[in-house]
C-alpha cells in the first residue's frame, strides 16, 4: 500500500496556497509503507485530498507535492509537464541559452534543467527526482533531440536527502565548453566544472542592463566568474577590469572576450574583499562598479555574517566610485531578502559618506519565475545605486 500521509491540524494553509514542500514536523500520522523515494499521497488533518508527491523520511522536507489530482508520475505526465515549462520560455522569446525548467516554479520541485544550445544540463535535487533520471531524460530526448545532456547534481543540497553529489553525461556527449549566444555576445559555457550548472542564466536581462551605465566607462567587475556582466560592459566601456579569485574563471573570461574580440577587458585575479580595499587605500576609482557575489548565506544560521560581509563590500565599492558614477549591486541568496538587502544598502551608503540614489532595481530573468505562494523561489537583487 502506498503511503498515505496526513497532516497536523491547520498545517494544509501553505500547502493548499501552492507550496509544494511537506516538511516532517507538520504531519500527524503516516499510514502505509513503501519505498523511499516513492510516490505519497498527503490528505489534510480532515481526510480531505490535497495532492502526491515523493517522500523521503532522510530529509526535513518529508513530501514535495507535484500532482494536485489523480495522476501518476508516468512517461506522459514528465512529457507533458517539460513541455509546458519549455513552452513558457520559447513564448518569451528564448531560444539558444535558457533555464528551461525551474523545479519547484514549474511545479517540479527539486529538477533543474538549462538549455546551452544543443546541450541540457540537469540538477536532480531530492531522492525522487533522483531515481526518476533516466525516465526524465528519455523525455528530454523525445522533446528536444539534443545532442548531449550532463549531470552536474554536485551539490550539497543532496547530502540532506541522503544522496552523494555526482557529476556524469547522462546521454549522448558533452564538451568541455559550451558555445552560447546571450545578448548578442558568444560565450563559452564550462558546463562540466563551471559554477552550477556551468553559468548564471538568471541574470541575462540584468547582464544587457548594465549597458547603459558603463557607456564609455572604467568598470570594474567584482566576482566575474566567465564574464557575463564584464563583456555586456564591454560592448560599450572604455575599459573593464574583471575580478575574480578563480583562475580558471578568469582563464575563461579572457577566452570570452578574445572569441568576441573585445580588447577592453583585463582580468584581476584576487579576494574581492582585499582588491576592494587596496583600490580604496590608493584612491583609485572606478566610473562603474558591479558586485555580483556568490550566495555568502545558505542557511538562516549564516544571515547575520552574511549581511556583515555584504555591507563590507558595498561600503568600500561606494567608496571607489567616482562622483555621478554607478555601483550595481546584486544578492542572489534568498535568506537576504529584499527588504534586508535594501537596508543593508542604506546603512552602507550612510556610513560611505556618499549621496546614493536608487536608479534601477529588479529581480531574476522571466525563465526563472517565482512562485508568490513559495518565498524561496524569488531569490535574486539587482540594485542600480548612482553615487555622488
Amino acid at each position: 500500500m502506498a503511503y498515505e500521509i496526513y497532516l497536523k491540524k491547520g498545517e494544509e494553509k501553505r500547502i493548499v496556497a501552492g507550496h509544494s514542500w511537506v516538511y516532517a514536523n507538520e504531519v500527524a500520522k503516516i499510514e502505509g509503507k513503501d519505498k523511499n523515494g516513492s510516490l505519497a499521497s498527503v490528505f489534510a488533518h480532515d481526510g480531505r485530498f490535497i495532492g502526491k508527491g515523493y517522500i523521503n523520511h532522510a530529509s526535513k522536507i518529508l513530501v514535495r507535492i507535484f500532482i494536485r489530482n489523480d495522476a501518476e508520475d508516468n512517461e506522459q505526465y514528465y512529457l507533458n509537464a517539460i513541455k509546458k515549462a519549455n513552452d513558457y520560455r520559447t513564448k518569451l522569446g528564448y531560444d539558444n541559452c535558457y533555464r528551461m525548467v525551474f523545479a519547484e516554479a514549474d511545479n517540479l520541485p527539486a529538477l533543474i534543467i538549462d538549455r546551452y544550445g544543443d546541450y541540457l544540463v540537469m540538477q536532480c535535487l531530492s531522492l525522487g527526482i533522483d531515481r526518476r533520471k533516466k525516465l526524465i531524460c528519455d523525455c528530454l530526448v523525445k522533446l528536444f533531440n539534443p545532442k548531449g545532456i550532463y549531470e552536474r547534481s554536485d551539490v550539497a543540497v543532496r547530502k540532506k536527502e541522503g544522496l552523494e553529489e555526482v557529476k556524469q553525461l547522462l546521454y549522448g556527449e558533452v564538451p568541455d565548453y559550451c558555445e552560447i549566444v546571450e545578448n548578442g555576445i558568444k560565450m563559452l559555457v564550462d558546463v562540466k566544472c563551471g559554477q552550477k550548472t556551468g553559468y548564471f542564466l538568471d541574470q541575462k536581462e540584468n547582464r544587457f542592463a548594465v549597458r547603459k551605465y558603463c557607456v564609455g566607462a572604467e568598470v570594474l567587475d567584482c566576482f566575474c566568474n566567465s564574464g557575463g556582466f564584464s563583456l555586456n560592459a564591454a560592448t560599450v566601456a572604455k575599459q573593464v577590469t574583471a575580478c575574480d579569485i578563480s583562475a580558471l574563471a578568469l582563464k575563461n573570461v579572457a577566452d570570452n572576450a578574445e572569441l568576441n574580440g573585445f580588447n577592453n577587458v583585463t582580468t584581476l585575479q584576487g579576494d574581492v574583499f582585499e582588491v576592494l580595499r587596496n583600490f580604496r587605500r590608493e584612491k583609485r576609482q572606478f566610473d562603474t562598479v558591479i558586485l555580483d557575489p556568490p550566495a555568502f548565506c545558505k542557511t538562516a544560521d549564516e544571515v547575520k555574517d552574511a549581511y556583515r560581509g555584504y555591507k563590507d563590500i558595498n561600503l568600500t565599492a561606494m567608496k571607489i566610485v567616482k562622483s555621478g558614477g554607478f555601483l550595481i549591486t546584486c544578492s542572489c541568496s534568498h535568506y537576504m531578502t529584499m527588504p534586508l538587502f535594501e537596508k543593508m544598502l542604506i546603512e552602507a551608503a550612510r556610513e560611505s559618506g556618499r549621496c546614493v540614489r536608487s536608479v534601477e532595481v529588479k529581480t531574476q530573468a522571466p525563465d526563472h519565475p517565482s512562485l508568490l505562494c513559495a518565498e524561496e523561489t524569488n531569490y535574486l537583487k539587482f540594485f542600480v545605486l548612482q553615487i555622488d
